[in-house]
């Protein structure tokens, strides 16, 4: 079971989408804008976000840049769910983070089989860390212990 956030203007697709993951399982939210996804965001962690593009206010690739330059959400998976059909609006999608694109109107095993993918590559990495830990990790200057993080 995970914890999804849908953030979409178009509460049809997202009602869909919401019910489908429901019943796969997961435990799902909506809200239909980029501003308000971010303000969740500050208080509430979900394991996935699944967003759309073109929204009113933010659009996709604005929220998508503020998380990825958050030191509390630059490692959120986020699946972009839109309309937009361009190999280059997923290419842009991709570059600015998105582990996934699906286009609306979407198929539901293909939905159920992206977020899948998605929280199975989550899954076999370690949970979030700051920023500043993956950084150290990254530059080799900790590592684990069973009882605690040891700094070197």
């Amino acid at each position: 079971m995970a914890r999804i956030l849908i953030v979409d203007d178009d509460e049809i697709v997202a009602d869909m989408a919401s019910k489908l993951l429901f019943d796969a399982g997961h435990v799902c939210g909506w809200v239909a804008d980029g501003e308000r996804a971010l303000e969740i965001l500050r208080w509430r962690r979900p394991d996935l976000l699944l967003h759309d593009h073109d929204m009113p206010g933010l659009t996709g690739a604005q929220v998508l840049r503020s998380l990825r330059s958050s030191v509390e959400t630059y490692d959120l998976p986020v699946i972009m769910f839109t309309g937009l059909t361009g190999a280059e609006d997923e290419q842009h999608a991709y570059y600015n983070g998105a582990q996934a694109f699906i286009r609306k109107p979407f198929n539901a095993k293909m939905l159920l089989h992206e977020v899948n993918l998605v929280l199975k590559a989550r899954a076999e990495r370690p949970q979030h860390r700051s920023l500043s830990e993956h950084l150290e990790q990254a530059a080799g200057r900790w590592r684990d212990s069973p009882e605690k993080r040891i700094m070197l």
